[in-house]
């Protein structure tokens, strides 16, 4: 099965499944953005890959506008160099707009990783040749106030249809590109990965989140990045 063909089967079940408070708002890039994620798919999801990077879900200025994991809208733009059209979710919190490639806020996470990717390989077919980057969880969510909602923060009874379907999908993109690693990026989806690939052919590791709520990425997260893969054992630029 391709990741695009497994993107699909995913989308249709998440879009089956509601939420109900804290949740006002929920934001499938997979739909509103899925040209953009499916160039994204295209392009550079092609493998074997040695390497996956799981991410937890996607962010508001980052895959919300963008259908690419961390997607920091001008990383995507001129790193990656993808373009496409985004429509509007059915219900939009006006707090955060969906704007696409026109998005003017950063995505401070999603800046984080790409550059470090940039400095690291140079150039986005030296990285893609080995590494690929998911979410666990497709789905963005968002409070009345506006807040990003992430999975682990919503009731059992609705994260276990969802988290159902999230580990089939993540099982099928592993099949698919058949890493050695699978290395998420933050506790939760190392945390996810290690429950589903538990006795799979796979090592399972992390690294830390680039978050801007954490005071060590804060600091200097490209160094910890680098100190992670090290540890690892998984050989940065190269």
């Amino acid at each position: 099965m391709s990741l695009l063909q497994a993107t699909k089967a995913a989308q249709a079940e998440l879009a089956a499944l509601r939420f109900g408070p804290p949740v006002a708002c929920v934001y499938n890039p997979l739909e509103h953005a899925a040209a953009l994620h499916r160039a994204w798919l295209e392009r550079y999801g092609r493998g074997p890959k040695e390497v996956l990077l799981v991410g937890m879900n996607p962010g508001p200025f980052g895959m919300v506008q963008t259908g690419v994991p961390f997607g920091e809208v001008e990383a995507v733009r001129s790193w990656l160099g993808l373009r496409g059209a985004v429509t509007q979710p059915a219900v939009v919190h006006p707090k955060r707009p969906v704007q696409g490639l026109d998005c003017t806020r950063a995505e401070v996470s999603g800046r984080r990783l790409w550059t470090w990717a940039a400095q690291r390989f140079i150039t986005p077919q030296r990285f893609f040749r080995r590494f690929f980057v998911t979410n666990y969880c497709p789905l963005a969510f968002v409070a009345d106030s506006g807040a990003n909602l992430t999975p682990d923060k919503l009731p059992k009874a609705e994260t276990a249809p969802l988290f159902r379907i999230c580990d089939r999908l993540l099982l099928q993109v592993v099949e698919t590109l058949r890493p050695r690693w699978v290395v998420g990026v933050g506790a939760f989806a190392e945390a996810r990965a290690a429950a589903l690939l538990r006795g799979q052919p796979v090592q399972v590791g992390r690294i830390p989140h680039p978050s801007p709520a954490s005071p060590a990425a804060n600091l200097g997260w490209e160094k910890l990045a680098d100190a992670a893969f090290a540890e690892l054992g998984i050989p940065i630029g190269e």
